[in-house]
């Protein structure tokens, strides 16, 4: 979301200093369609209302959930997963997190059963990633698919693929003049984590700011899941994915 919001809106806001991210929350400067827009509403929304164009707008509905609207649309889909072991813990933390107290802690291995079983926010994990990487092969100019732990690696890259892909590429002199670092380094995990705003309040759909923000790492679980559990995982995943030619 803050890669999208900064390269959308560098013309807008080219300051670094006074920016947007470093005094809001990403998730309450790119609104979710679900959360913040449908949710709860006796009326349609319009969203052309909401701000000028290129507006910006996130979700976690899987492909064949999204209105014909957006299908048929022009507008681009910048989809976002991860592997699906560090996502189950990334989640279960989460969820634990917003988890009322006097219910305690939910079982790791209770929450590792339903995961596995397809029972997950927004449906199965396996499906879900599934449904945007075949339409990113029929549709490469329509959906761009990536990988938390490819950017990880290689962010400038994909900072840059990701600026092609909304028709908005770093110009010569953007490049020469340092644009592409510090859109980095504004978005960067340790920078926004340490920001006040996200330490402190909440989103609009009333989940405390730093609930967002745990690790930001790749491979953290292996800290907590059993060599069962990842060869589990890895099973299912390998089932499930293999033969579309995706794999963690």
């Amino acid at each position: 979301k803050a890669w999208t919001f900064a390269l959308l809106n560098r013309d807008k806001y080219p300051n670094i200093v006074d920016h947007p991210l470093l005094t809001s929350n990403p998730h309450s400067l790119v609104p979710f369609l679900e959360y913040d827009l449908y949710y709860d509403k006796d009326f349609v929304p319009d969203l052309n209302s909401l701000s000028p164009p290129p507006r910006l707008f996130s979700t976690h509905i899987p492909y064949d959930s999204l209105p014909k609207s957006v299908k048929e649309s022009t507008c681009k889909v910048v989809y976002l997963c991860r592997d699906p072991k560090d996502t189950f813990v990334s989640h279960w933390h989460f969820t634990n997190n917003l988890r009322a107290q006097s219910r305690g802690t939910l079982p790791l291995e209770e929450a590792f059963e339903s995961f596995c079983k397809g029972v997950s926010s927004f449906g199965p994990f396996w499906e879900h990633v599934l449904g945007y990487w075949k339409k990113s092969l029929e549709r490469p100019e329509k959906i761009m698919f990536l990988k938390y732990e490819e950017m990880k690696l290689k962010p400038g890259f994909y900072l840059r693929e990701i600026a092609k892909f909304l028709e908005c590429p770093f110009s010569k002199e953007e490049e020469s003049n340092g644009v592409v670092d510090d859109i980095l380094n504004l978005c960067s995990f340790e920078k926004l984590s340490n920001l006040e705003v996200n330490k402190t309040g909440k989103v609009s759909f009333h989940m405390e700011n730093k609930y967002f923000f745990r690790l930001g790492q790749v491979g953290d679980s292996k800290n907590l899941l059993t060599t069962e559990m990842i060869e589990q995982l890895n099973a299912i995943t390998e089932t499930k994915l293999a033969t579309h030619g995706l794999s963690f």
